[in-house]
């Protein structure tokens, strides 16, 4: 197995979606994000990550759903692994209201 990263900064919203190679299963080791404040501003609060299932809509779920009011860092590492068919995506989503500088980090392997 090859161990991948996913990086993805700004100070904006985060939209980001981990694409693979439509031809390369993989797994989730874990998710990290940081931000240089606390979410606490106004707004949509809850960082979320979404398998967008290469299968269809009725195969997607929310995998991760954090209220980040209290809080500048979160790391979620599943306790059982979750295997990613191929072409399955993950899309990650926080409104960012406060407009907190973010630095989001996934690291998964490839299978």
């Amino acid at each position: 197995m090859s161990v991948m990263r996913f990086r993805a900064t700004g100070a904006a919203a985060i939209a980001s979606t981990l694409v693979l190679d439509p031809e390369r299963a993989f797994q989730l080791v874990e998710i990290r994000l940081h931000l240089d404040a606390a979410g606490g501003a106004a707004g949509d609060v809850n960082f979320t990550a979404t398998l967008d299932s290469n299968a269809g809509t009725a195969y997607d779920f929310e995998m991760v759903t954090e209220d980040l009011t209290l809080l500048a860092d979160y790391l979620y590492q599943p306790t059982k692994p979750i295997i990613f068919d191929k072409g399955d995506e993950i899309d990650f989503a926080y409104a960012n209201a406060g407009s907190a500088t973010y630095g989001l980090l996934v690291i998964y392997e490839l299978i």
